[in-house]
């Protein structure tokens, strides 16, 4: 056969035994590398996937005054409010060295207000130095506050915590410390090992890390972070126990 469709063929046939196979192995070559490309994407995900279940562990426990995951702990669950009695969100990293400024100059009067019923006080655990430092300190002491929280002793141990602040960032607390902070806090005996043991088992570390993301999505990504009624606290204006007072009984309603 001859013409235009034969002389196609022929240059076909000719590029085809030219190439050797050359084609063919590119095509083989560039599929390996996509595969590879793929496994070691897939291979870093499961890594990092890895590494956090590690750091926060695998239970999905949540402290009974939280409710739910990525909610606040109320510190005054149990204490019969004040008609019209304005919410206080706290959000703080137990790092923090502002945090604990915070609590030295209003904290005894944050607690008052709460054990008064003049406040529902929300505590909002964040970790935001663990990532600044690359270590888990904070998400580790926020485990331990809510183990103590078990045995009806958050307040205490939160309030030692930060009268007992590191000297620098990243620096943490030894475990002996910690557990100091539980005794302290009045937890002994039986109780203290249950404290142990959940602290032992991250049972809260879960709960912690959704704290700091739902706060995150909030827009809320520095400490302390105040919010009264809704609004955030400018402490310029709120800089000491007398004024958070006059702020919170304006927003009584």
């Amino acid at each position: 056969m001859t013409g235009p469709a034969s002389a196609r063929q022929a240059k076909i046939e000719a590029a085809r035994k030219n190439d050797n196979g050359a084609g063919v192995s590119k095509i083989i070559v560039a599929a390996v590398v996509v595969v590879v490309a793929i496994i070691a994407v897939v291979g870093g995900v499961v890594i990092a996937q890895e590494k956090k279940q590690d750091r926060v562990g695998t239970s999905t426990a949540v402290p009974a005054a939280a409710g739910a995951m990525g909610e606040g702990f109320v510190a005054n669950k149990d204490v019969t409010l004040a008609a019209g009695a304005p919410t206080l969100d706290v959000y703080e990293d137990f790092q923090c060295p502002a945090c604990a400024q915070f609590e030295r100059i209003m904290g005894s009067t944050v607690t008052d207000l709460a054990a008064q019923g003049k406040i529902k006080l929300v505590y909002h655990l964040k970790t935001i130095i663990d990532g600044n430092t690359g270590t888990t300190h904070s998400l580790t002491m926020g485990n331990a506050a809510m183990c103590a929280a078990d045995a009806g002793t958050f307040q205490p141990f939160h309030d030692d915590v930060y009268a007992n602040m590191p000297a620098q960032e990243g620096e943490g607390w030894t475990q002996a410390q910690t557990k100091a902070f539980a005794e302290k806090a009045g937890i002994s005996g039986s109780a203290l090992d249950t404290w142990t043991t959940c602290v032992n088992d991250k049972k809260y570390t879960k709960y912690v890390q959704s704290t700091e993301d739902a706060s995150n999505r909030a827009g809320i990504t520095g400490t302390p972070t105040v919010l009264l009624a809704g609004a955030k606290v400018d402490f310029n204006q709120v800089s000491d126990a007398a004024a958070l007072t006059a702020a919170v009984e304006a927003a009584t309603k």
